[in-house]
C-alpha cells in the first residue's frame, strides 16, 4: 500500500511559478513510476508528466518546456516545477504511483496507475 500526499498548490498570477510536491509512504518508492495528472472543472483528468524509476521523464505537449518533473528517492518525494503558468493550467493536480516499468505510452494513461493522492488546487489568474 502506498499513500500519496500532495502539497504546494495555490493561487498565482499568469507567468508565475509553483512547485508541487508529492510525499509517498512505503519503502519501495524507487520501484514506482510517478505521474502528475490534472483535472479542470467539467473536463476529464489529463496527463501532465511522469518519471519512471530510471529517471526517464515524459511530458504532455501542453506543458513541455514549462514544467519539470523530478524525484528524490531518499525523501520518497516527487516534484513538479511549473514555470510560465497560464490560466489554462488551472486545475486540481493529482499525484499517482504505478509499480514497475512500462512503456512510455502507459505512463500517460490514468487507469494504469495503482495509487492516487487527494489532489491540490492550482489556480492561475490572468
Amino acid at each position: 500500500q502506498v499513500q500519496l500526499v500532495e502539497s504546494g498548490g495555490g493561487l498565482v498570477q499568469a507567468g508565475g511559478s509553483l512547485r508541487l510536491s508529492c510525499a509517498a509512504s512505503g519503502r519501495t518508492f524507487s520501484s514506482y513510476a510517478m505521474g502528475w495528472f490534472r483535472q479542470a472543472p467539467g473536463k476529464e483528468r489529463e496527463f501532465v508528466a511522469a518519471i519512471n524509476w530510471t529517471g526517464s521523464t515524459y511530458y504532455a505537449d501542453s506543458v513541455k518546456g514549462r514544467f519539470t518533473i523530478s524525484r528524490d528517492n531518499a525523501k520518497n518525494t516527487v516534484y513538479l516545477r511549473m514555470n510560465s503558468l497560464k490560466p489554462e493550467d488551472t486545475a486540481v493536480y493529482y499525484c499517482a504511483a504505478k509499480y514497475g516499468y512500462s512503456g512510455s505510452y502507459v505512463y500517460r494513461i490514468a487507469s494504469s496507475y495503482d495509487y492516487w493522492g487527494q489532489g491540490t488546487q492550482v489556480t492561475v489568474s490572468s
